[in-house]
């Protein structure tokens, strides 16, 4: 059964043959346009043939297969691995950190490596903030112990006379200095929090951006190993550890950094190393949700709502496993410090007997009442520091990001190309090769050509042929392996990323929009004016859609665009590009998701505005690229075939030939 749709309606249903002879939309519809199956009929004979070769062998030499299958699992079992697991450090923390000084560029500044507090009063916090907070806590626990003594003291006074009468002068006195001693407490604890609030803003202000910096900048490679619970978890948890946990107990630290307990060595190493637990076992967690979230609709149409709960009770049992272990350990500790507290207590009663003769009562007082606090004072001391010192694995792994490998510089001064290049549009290839990763087979292995000034170039292959590798190499998304490419008499790799993408404009496969206005996405550095921006439109077909539109260019875009249908989106990325008006154009695969129609009015499009400039498509309808100046034909990283379709449509040996004999485009019977 056939369904077919015109403007939001079922226009015809029926079977093939039906809708043939009913000669209505869907005849017309085959009858315009043609789809291209060649290279997927191609690739499923390729594997049929490799999968019936393989079974040959296997039945000819079982015992040698499986031997050698066994033994290629062992050796590449770790190697061939994509997604790295997180890493689990034991030990105390220590952190890499670089101490940014004024320098000139040829200076080298190495890498310091310090322990817990002194990375975190050196990273986190700015010298001048970090005197003002440790003043203050001095001050303030300076006035707390001295309104205790002068408590003790006010106790031991003998302010009644012989004749009964009561030393009000006295009294006044010791009532004014502990009044004044609880005002200055109070306006030092409010100066306390102030200042600690502004270190915690400040430090993880700069945490975030040298992190957010560092993921944006980060090369593909990057993104292929990392799960993006991973990274997400470091943006949110994280992050809310340093924001909410570690700069306060930084504060308590510094009043109790005398305090050593023998038992805090052992807890604090095993605390420590069950955070990293909690912190790995939380990752899945959010990459589990994260793709539970994008694929919702795909779940319920399977049914397969159970499934996914029960993984993801499964995932969050993992982490509570862990956040129970530590709170176990710290039940542990709790006990020992308390039975310490109470020997403490113990013999300063059984002191404070044996002494009575020679202490007041106000000081015994002060002296038991102090040893009732030693026993929370123990605990807290040793768990503020031994959290403190776990928390930090938050900072290891927001600092472990940070130092991330970056892509190459953004900005070049000295190689900064002029304003109007590329003017000419020639593209050249000198033996270039490329791979995803260190370690990996190259994915284009000595690409050599050159691209003239305005040619249209259609690149054609089968799947993991190269093709889409080839732009990515253009963009430097890849660095290269060997060789180079050089546009308009400058070699790529000598210039800054930000001075070669945006000289490129690429339309590609999957159209991106961002949540927000419409014309911040079609413009959103705000280049273009409003005239500019609705004749992009008129040339991408889409004045009429924008225009109906109650808020015209301010109409909001969900996340992804996903307001619009894909063959909208897809043109508004077509006018994004019409507005930038490159010399270089780069269409990757850009028409495959969307209908032939949306495709013919893309293709149109293209012909008529970017009829000076030099064009790459990645075509996955051969039709759209037989009128093009040239065809390049990739198999296995390789330029199989490159020159003009008719020429090589005239070759029936050609493999241009074979795709578009097997999409219908030639006579079969050539």
């Amino acid at each position: 059964m056939i369904i077919t749709m015109v403007d939001g309606k079922i226009g015809e249903v029926g079977t093939f043959t039906e809708l043939i002879d009913h000669k209505g939309a869907f005849a017309e519809f085959l009858d315009n346009y043609m789809i291209n199956k060649g290279s997927d009929k191609d690739d499923t004979l390729s594997e049929n043939d490799e999968t019936s070769n393989v079974s040959e062998t296997k039945d000819e030499n079982s015992n040698t297969v499986k031997t050698t299958n066994n033994i290629t699992e062992t050796e590449n079992k770790t190697e061939d691995k994509i997604i790295d697991e997180e890493s689990n450090e034991s030990g105390k923390a220590t952190i890499i950190i670089h101490i940014h000084v004024q320098r000139t560029s040829t200076d080298k500044t190495r890498p310091s490596e310090l322990s817990v507090l002194m990375t975190i009063i050196l990273f986190l916090l700015n010298f001048r903030l970090k005197c003002v907070i440790i003043i203050f806590n001095i001050t303030f626990e300076i006035l707390h112990r001295s309104s205790d003594v002068w408590i003790s003291q006010w106790t031991s006074d003998n302010t009644t006379h012989i004749n009964g009468n009561v030393d009000t002068t006295q009294r006044n006195m010791r009532l004014s200095v502990y009044a004044g001693i609880g005002i200055l407490q109070g306006v030092v604890l409010l100066l306390v929090g102030y200042s600690v609030s502004t270190a915690r803003m400040n430090a993880s202000r700069k945490l975030h951006k040298d992190l957010l910096r560092n993921i944006l900048r980060s090369p593909m490679t990057f993104f292929d190993t990392t799960p993006v619970g991973r990274i997400v978890n470091r943006f949110s948890y994280d992050v809310a550890r340093i924001d909410n946990e570690i700069i306060y107990q930084f504060k308590d630290c510094i009043i109790s950094a005398a305090v050593v307990i023998c038992n805090a060595r052992f807890y604090t190493v095993t605390s420590k190393q069950l955070r990293h637990f909690e912190t790995a076992a939380s990752s899945p967690i959010y990459s589990q949700f994260a793709e539970t979230i994008a694929g919702t609709s795909t779940i319920r149409a399977y049914n397969q709502q159970g499934r996914f709960i029960a993984e993801s009770a499964e995932r969050i049992d993992e982490h509570k496993k862990a956040q129970n272990s530590a709170r176990v350990v710290s039940q542990w500790l709790s006990v020992r410090l308390q039975f310490m507290g109470a020997l403490i207590l113990l013999f300063v009663c059984i002191f404070a007997v044996l002494g009575k003769a020679t202490l007041s009562a106000g000081i015994v007082g002060l002296i038991i009442t102090y040893a009732l606090e030693i026993t929370g004072c123990l605990q807290w001391v040793v768990r503020v520091i031994s959290d403190l010192e776990s928390n930090t694995v938050s900072i290891e792994k927001i600092q472990e990001y940070t130092e991330n490998p970056t892509e190459a510089a953004w900005e070049i001064p000295e190689k900064e190309p002029s304003s109007s290049w590329p003017e000419i549009g020639c593209i050249e290839f000198q033996d270039y090769g490329v791979r995803y990763r260190e370690g990996l087979d190259l994915v284009l292995k000595g690409i050599t050509c050159t691209i003239q000034q305005n040619e249209k170039i259609g690149i054609v292959g089968r799947t993991g042929a190269g093709k889409s590798s080839l732009t990515m190499a253009l963009f430097r998304i890849l660095e290269k392996a060997k060789g180079k490419i050089i546009i308009d008499r400058i070699d790529i790799s000598t210039i800054g990323l930000h001075d070669l993408r945006s000289k490129i404009t690429i339309i590609p496969q999957d159209p991106v929009l961002f949540s927000g206005t419409m014309r911040m996405n079609l413009d959103p550095f705000e280049e273009y004016s409003n005239e500019e921006i609705w004749k992009a439109l008129e040339h991408a077909h889409l004045k009429k859609f924008v225009d109906g539109l109650e808020e015209g260019l301010d109409h909001m875009c969900s996340e992804g665009g996903e307001n619009f249908s894909v063959g909208q989106r897809q043109l508004m990325c077509l006018a994004r590009a019409l507005l930038r008006k490159t010399k270089i154009l780069v269409l990757d695969e850009a028409t495959a998701a969307v209908d032939l129609e949306t495709d013919d009015l893309i293709q149109n499009t293209i012909r008529t505005e970017f009829s000076d400039c030099t064009i790459l498509t990645i075509a996955h309808r051969l039709n759209t690229i037989m009128d093009y100046t040239r065809i390049m034909v990739l198999d296995a990283g390789n330029i199989s075939e490159f020159d003009t379709p008719s020429n090589l449509l005239d070759n029936c040996e050609s493999m241009f030939y074979g795709m578009a004999k097997d999409a219908g485009l030639v006579n079969s019977n050539k």
